[in-house]
């Protein structure tokens, strides 16, 4: 089997129905959450409250994106009913997606000095358009419900979850890819995150194989536990598993390690209670929400079925690529945890899969748990990259050499392990 030859942009035409903003945004520089006419003081998260602090709105400045949320804000100030706020959030969110995207693959230019292929400008800017939407006074009657559910709307369509739509093409390999927000920014307010610069990469992007070509379409998902525990992950994967045309390969993709890149053999069912980026650690079985299709009695591991040794020996890059079979159980008929090299063994409780027991290892148990709930026999797994640094010598800038050299490598190596899975499938 052989690795990618070409990689070509697959007509944005046949995947989009909203129009798309402009790479080149003008450069207005906002202070925190947007201020207009229609905003009031009403109370933002932990999350968006980050944005004041100067790198966030240095990156936003320095990438051209500064100006997302404050458009949006005062574009929610002529909404005069639920179903118009509804068509801007919609409007608003899938222009960012798609100019984060075509910014990402150099496509037009790209406005201010920070590297194309930066994540996090998508990330402040989203925050910024949360925040407008909880301190968004309307002029008509909006229940809590209501916002919540435009705010989950943005989400959707900020994230490309609604844009993941394939070419009618019969003879192609449909391929979905998911990355993650940044994280930890309590540590380092400049995180960013190779597995969210991966999916705007790969988004919409053709790679041919010996097998033909392959089709990618990706998405972005937040390190937050209480949006998987209303189900995003089953909203935004679930149709690829049972609509018309379902994908035939769906890898999801975190950071992990250091220097290595792993292939994660088993993912457990429950949740090690690490903060997330709202300050907020859950611990307990991983819940599936109601309605989803689900292997009763939900089971503690879901394997992967990506071709691992194949694409182990295959994948090129930089980074070594390991096949990670360790898992950590409570044995049957035991108490303690077991730190198991080769995988779990009968009858144990899930206490980490390979990915461990944070967001990834939980978006890679519910991704495969939803291939076998809807008996799809295709290859679905997870990939965590390497851990992406700054360079020694780093002060506090918030990019250098060493990051922009190192993100770079990691995301080709992710292009090329999804291009041998999909050759391997």
């Amino acid at each position: 089997m052989g690795l990618l030859r070409t990689v070509a942009r697959v007509s944005t035409s046949a995947l989009i129905t909203l129009p798309v903003l402009a790479v080149a945004l003008p450069a207005r520089a906002t202070v925190g959450p947007p201020e207009s006419a229609c905003q009031g003081s009403g109370e933002i998260t932990v999350e968006e409250s980050r944005l004041s602090g100067e790198v966030p709105q240095e990156i936003l400045r320095r990438s051209g994106f500064d100006t997302a949320a404050t458009d949006f804000a005062d574009a929610l100030c002529g909404a005069r009913n639920p179903r118009a706020a509804e068509a801007m959030v919609r409007h608003h969110g899938s222009r960012l997606w798609r100019a984060a995207v075509k910014r990402a693959q150099e496509v037009g230019r790209a406005t201010g000095d920070l590297s194309a292929g930066d994540d996090r400008p998508l990330y402040w800017a989203r925050l910024g358009m949360t925040a407008a939407l909880r301190r968004w006074e309307p002029s008509f009657e909006l229940s809590d419900n209501e916002r919540a559910e435009l705010i989950a709307s943005l989400e959707r369509w900020s994230r490309g979850h609604h844009q993941m739509r394939f070419p009618g093409d019969s003879d192609i390999t449909r391929v979905v890819v998911t990355g993650f927000d940044p994280f930890r920014l309590n540590n380092d307010i400049r995180q960013a995150n190779p597995s969210g610069a991966a999916a705007l990469a790969l988004d919409g992007t053709a790679i041919e194989t010996d097998e033909g070509p392959a089709v990618i379409e990706a998405g972005m998902f937040p390190v937050r536990w209480r949006d998987f525990t209303e189900g995003i992950v089953e909203h935004a994967l679930l149709p690829h598993y049972t609509g018309h045309r379902p994908a035939d390969l769906v890898i999801t993709v975190s950071q992990g390690r250091e220097g290595r890149f792993d292939l994660e053999a088993y993912n457990g069912a429950w949740r090690g209670g690490g903060t997330d980026n709202l300050m907020v650690g859950v611990s307990g079985q991983i819940p599936i929400p109601e309605g989803v299709p689900t292997v009763e009695p939900q089971p503690q591991w879901s394997p992967s079925t990506l071709d691992r040794e194949a694409i182990v020996d295959a994948a090129a890059g930089p980074f070594p690529v390991i096949d990670n079979t360790q898992v950590t159980e409570i044995p049957a008929g035991e108490t303690e945890p077991v730190v198991r090299p080769d995988g779990p063994t009968p009858g144990s409780r899930a206490v980490a899969g390979g990915g461990g027991d944070y967001l990834s290892n939980e978006i890679a148990y519910r991704n495969t748990l939803l291939r076998d709930a809807t008996g799809r026999e295709i290859p679905a797994g997870h990939v965590h990259t390497p851990v992406l640094h700054f360079g020694a010598g780093n002060g506090g800038d918030v990019t250098d050499d060493v990051f922009e050299r190192n993100r770079t490598e990691i995301v080709e190596q992710v292009r090329s392990i999804v291009a041998e899975a999909a050759a391997h499938r």
